[in-house]
Formats: C-alpha cells, structure tokens, sequence
C-alpha cells in the first residue's frame, strides 16, 4: 500500500536552507509588524509606561548631559550595554522626552531576533515549520510592546537567539574543515601513481611555463609563480564563527545577568568541543576566551572603582536584595512567593511564560500547560532525529537556560514574580516570562515537523491514495496540517491581544502611580523657572526621571544624586546651591531641607496613591536676585495657600 505523499510536501519537509529571498522576506515581514507596533504605542502613549523604560533613558541622556560627565553615570546595577546603546538616540532631546530613543535599538533588536529564529529553525526543519515558530514569535503581543520600549528584554532575547544560530553553525563548519582535512592531499592518487610522479612534476612546470605573461630566470621551477601563503588568525570559518559567538556572549554578559550564566554554559560547551576535536590549542579560541572573561571582570573593577565595592550592584542599596528587603511586607512570613522555594519558585516562571506566551493560560492551567508539554515534546523528537546527523542540535537546548536561571533567581536572588492569578494578585516582573519564548516558539515548530513526518508514514489503502492522487488542487494532508497550525497561532496572539497582553497591563500599572506626579509638578517648576530662568533645580532624579525630561530642561540644570561631591555639597545648603529644591518624602533632598530649611519657601505640595509627597521649595536668596520677580507677597505658582504671603519651609 502506498504512502500518502507528494511532490509538494517532499518539498516541504525536504528543502533546509534558507534562501537570500526568504531572508530578505523575513526581514520585511518583521519590519512591517514592528512599524504597526510602533505606530500603536505611539497612539496609546505607552512607550514610557514602564519606569524602568525611563530610567534606562535618564542614565543613557546623563552620561554626557550633567553636571559631571563621566563614564561612572552608566550606574551600577543594570548592566551598561543597554544605556551605551541608547547614547546616539538620547542625544535628540524630543525623543528622549517622548520614549523615542529608545524604540529604535529596541525595534532593531526585534527585527534581528525574527530573523534568527527563523534561520534557526530553519537548519532543521522545513520553511513551513520554520514560519511557524517565526509566527508565534514575532506575533507575541507582549513582545510587541516592549520592542517599543527601552526594555532590554528585546536585545536579550536577539544576543540568546543568535548565539545558538552561531554555535549551530560553528558546529557545522567545524565538522565540515575536520571532514577535508581527512581527505587523501591529492584530489586523484591513483592517476598519479599511474603517471609517476616525475611526469606529474614535469607537466606541472611545463603548465606554469606556459601560463607564464612574463619569462623570468627560474620560471621553470615548480612553485615559482606561488606567494607563501599569510597565515591568519581566524583562517577558516569555523574561527570566525566562534568570534561571532564570543562576540554575542560578551554583549549577553553586558546586557543581563542571566547572560552570565548563557556565557559560562555555552562557553564550556565550545570548550569541550574543541578538545573533544583535540584542537584546544587554537590561538582564536583562547583569545576568545580572554574575551568572555574579560566582560564580568570589567564590571567587577568599574563597580569598585566607580563605587568602592567590586560587589555594589549586589549588594548596593539599589541593588535588587536591598529593594527586597524595603519593600518587603511585615511579618516573619516569606519575602515574596518562592522564597527559598525553588520548586515553586519554578512554578511561578513557568506559569508567567504561559501568560505571556499562551492566551489559555489565564483561563486555566490545562491546554496552557499541554502547549508547554507539546514544546518540549517537539524539541525532544527534534534533538533524537538531529542526533545521528551531528547536526550540533544540542546547541538549541541553551534557549531552556531562563527555566532552571529564573526558579534560582525567584528563590534566591530576590527576583520576584507576581501576576493577577495566583497570590499575592498584582503584576510584577511579567515580562520576565519572555525569555523562554524563543524555545516554546521552535518547540511547536519542531513538533509540527514532526507531527507532518509522522502522517506522511502513514500508509493507506490503494483506492484512496489514487483517489488522492487525482485531485491535484485539493491541499495536501501537509499543507492542512501548517494551516491548522497557523490558524492556532494566529488566534492565540489575537486572543492575546484582545485580553490585554500581561506585559502591557503591568506597564500601565506602573505608569498609574506616576502619572499624578508627572502631570502636576512640571507645570509648577516651568512657572518658577520664568521667574529664575538657567537656576539650577535640587532633585532627586532617579525616582521621577520623567520630570525633568517633562519640564523641558538639560539634566545638567539638575543637581542631582548621580553629581556625588556636588550633590552633597548642595544638600549642606539647599537653599544657597539651588534655586528650586524638590524633594520626596524620605529622600535625601527631604532630609536635607529638613536640616536646612531657612530661606526655603513652599511653592507647591503634592501627593498620589501609594507614593511619597512631593513638596517644591523656592529659595528666596535666588527669588530676591530675580529681576523678574516683582513682589515678595506675589503669590508663587502652585502655591495653594491663602492670600498673605508665602508658604514657610520646614522648621
């Protein structure tokens, strides 16, 4: 009985490598999905929803435009590549006030991961298959969203997804050069021997001698015409592969510290490799390695140089224990849940990649959970065909990394995660679920090819397969299984869209206990800067970066946290350093006024939800220098005081 197949779906499961057109498709297909994304959270105004988003944004526009520009402003905690990206677009001071700046290395970033999770997929499963895990990766809303954002989620999962691609390729080209070099030096040894080798010798002069535009003394000699050959450092393609992974892994390293664990993993598998190969001794790859190690080490020495401990984005009073520790609830109770519970810690990741990735998750666990399975079922089936082939499929197992990285981090690393189905029913570090995307999106690829494969075996009955066979322009029973498929995927990321995407609702929920603060108190400082045009402004900046950017002034009119000795200078004599002082409830500018409240007046008080007071002071040393202040009773903008005089400071 004959198999159920046919030309067209031979070709299907057959072709492999992606041709200049298709590459060229994807990258268009991915360019027109970002555009319209981009174009969306432009209407909504969600491109600075997130404060980290902004945050990312201040830091970039601070290294040049403070009061002490230096290289120490990339921080200490978030990793510095982020922000030396955003350097070239943070400069344009609209697009740094309007979340600009940080869509296009974010957008880039997008395009260049679909790209590689195509290419990926493509190196073992055919073009359909392939556009299938495209589509479910591409279409993610959440995705979406924060490649329109200065998130560094999108550039994370582009370096993770390119490093596989390179090591899959570098696998190849490795087996491939260890395959020539075994071959005979001589394409056909046994003519030769027939000939003899003098002949042979003897025909080759003859051939140079008469090749030869010019007759030189020794021309007849063999090799004559022939340069030494330079040799390099990177001499086959194989070495500038393993550049292109080292290179992936050094951004990987200075973009998330999940990197560090990629980085160690991945760098020990090229390692054992290459020894495996008994070609450790490779100059490339030692000074690749040199690389790799170098990235952690630079930021262990800028902390303690720039900070005074080697250690300060760990343990640093931003760091992400010490946020922990304030936000922490009262009680002897866990700090958050998956505290010092891996297993549920693990649950937690798990359930937050499906909220993100799969619209039946916030419904129930069930088909959420058999779309999880049906991944890594798919990725398993894969990795037992690819096997056999040497293929260097192992490679696509690093995409699983964020599972056993994120239920550590949960446990231990006082990363937590919330979202509105389990408790504690708020949002938190959604998007961290994101990062597991890439695998379930070539899992259900690989599955589909599998399931295809599987169905084609299939053997039926003579009368139906001829019957099949003559219904030319009826769809194959493969082309039904990739329509099925997309039709699934397409209404997952609709379903997803239509709920509201986990990440966005999170990024609104941040935005909200801002909001208050950013629509009130721009207006007020832009009301007193009329009166004290270029005077210096005393803030705290980290918390409400936003502010500034809103008021419509240079951060170097700011004298602010990351300014050090000027800054504590200031807080000594606020209302002598400053013009205009701001401050919320418990920071250090609070503090300082408190310490120093003569000649600081009240302009305006404000308060919000679940956020610290906000107070504007005005000092009247600079108000009395002020030509355009005309009367020291004249009511201050904002002040909401009764008529009589102004608002005094603290005592």
């Amino acid at each position: 009985m004959p198999a159920l197949t046919s030309s067209a779906s031979s070709r299907i499961l057959t072709e492999k490598n992606a041709s200049q057109a298709e590459r060229w498709a994807i990258v268009a297909c991915s360019m027109a999905v970002s555009m319209l994304a981009i174009v969306w959270s432009w209407e909504h105004d969600a491109m600075l929803n997130y404060g980290d988003a902004v945050a990312h944004l201040h830091i970039a526009r601070r290294i040049f435009d403070s009061r002490t520009p230096r290289f120490s402003q990339l921080g200490s905690v978030w990793l510095p590549l982020p922000h030396i990206l955003l350097i070239p677009f943070v400069q344009n001071y609209e697009w740094w006030a309007n979340g600009l700046a940080g869509v296009i290395p974010s957008a880039l970033a997008y395009i260049a991961a679909c790209a590689g999770i195509y290419l990926l997929a493509r190196h073992f499963v055919s073009r359909a298959a392939s556009a299938l895990a495209l589509a479910f990766f591409a279409l993610n809303p959440n995705l979406l969203y924060l490649q329109t954002t200065a998130m560094t989620e999108p550039l994370f999962l582009c370096e993770m997804i390119w490093i596989v691609v390179w090591m899959v390729e570098w696998r190849a080209a490795m087996s491939e050069e260890i395959a020539q070099a075994r071959k005979p030096p001589f394409g056909n040894a046994n003519v030769r021997r027939t000939r003899g080798p003098i002949a042979a010798s003897i025909e080759k002069s003859l051939r140079e001698i008469g090749s030869a535009t010019a007759r030189r003394r020794g021309a007849w000699l063999p090799g004559a015409f022939q340069h030494p050959e330079r040799k390099r450092f990177f001499p086959g393609r194989s070495s500038r592969l393993m550049a292109c992974v080292a290179g992936a892994l050094v951004a990987a390293i200075l973009t998330r510290y999940d990197g560090w664990i990629l980085a160690l993993i991945a760098w020990m598998g090229v390692g054992l490799m290459l020894w495996s190969y008994r070609r450790l001794d490779s100059g490339a790859f030692w000074l690749m390695s040199l690389a790799v190690a170098a990235a952690p080490v630079f930021w262990f020495i800028y902390n303690s140089a720039a900070f005074g401990d080697w250690l300060y984005f760990a343990r640093g009073p931003f760091s992400a224990k010490a946020i922990e520790v304030r936000t922490a609830p009262a009680g002897a109770g866990p700090l958050h849940p998956g505290w010092h519970s891996p297993w549920v810690a693990l649950l937690f990741f798990v359930k937050v990649a499906e909220l993100d990735a799969i619209a039946a998750a916030a419904k129930g666990n069930f088909i959420a959970n058999l779309v999880l399975i049906i991944a890594a079922l798919g990725t398993a089936a894969r990795g037992i065909v690819e096997k056999s082939r040497g293929s260097g499929f192992a490679w696509v197992l690093l995409l699983w990394v964020p599972v056993p990285f994120y239920a550590w981090s949960v446990a231990y690393g006082s990363v937590p995660i919330f979202f509105p189905s389990w408790w504690p029913y708020t949002l938190y570090n959604t998007r961290y679920g994101l990062e597991l995307l890439p695998a379930l999106a070539l899992g259900l690829g690989f599955a589909a090819e599998s399931l295809v494969r599987a169905v084609t075996k299939l053997r039926f009955s003579r009368a139906l397969a001829n019957t099949l066979d003559r219904m030319p322009l009826a769809p194959t029973l493969v082309g039904v299984i990739f329509a099925i498929s997309f039709a699934l995927v397409s209404v997952n990321a609709a379903q997803l869209a239509k709920a509201g995407p986990v990440v966005y609702a999170e990024s609104t929920k941040n935005l909200e206990a801002r909001l208050p603060y950013d629509e009130s108190i721009p207006p007020v400082l832009q009301d007193l800067l009329s009166l004290v045009p270029h005077a210096p402004v005393l803030m705290n900046t980290s918390a409400y970066p936003e502010i500034v950017a809103f008021t419509g002034i240079p951060l170097r009119q700011t004298i602010n946290e990351s300014d050090l000795e000027i800054f504590r200078a200031a807080l000594a004599a606020p209302a002598r350093s400053a013009a205009i002082v701001v401050t919320f409830d418990g920071d250090e500018v609070d503090g300082a006024v408190k310490a120093h409240p003569e000649d600081l007046t009240v302009a305006g008080r404000f308060t919000a939800q679940a956020q610290p007071a906000a107070t504007v002071y005005i000092s009247t040393k600079w108000l009395d220098r002020s030509p355009l202040w005309k009367s020291p009773m004249e009511k201050l903008p904002g002040e909401k005081t009764e008529p009589g005089g102004l608002t005094p400071g603290p005592h």
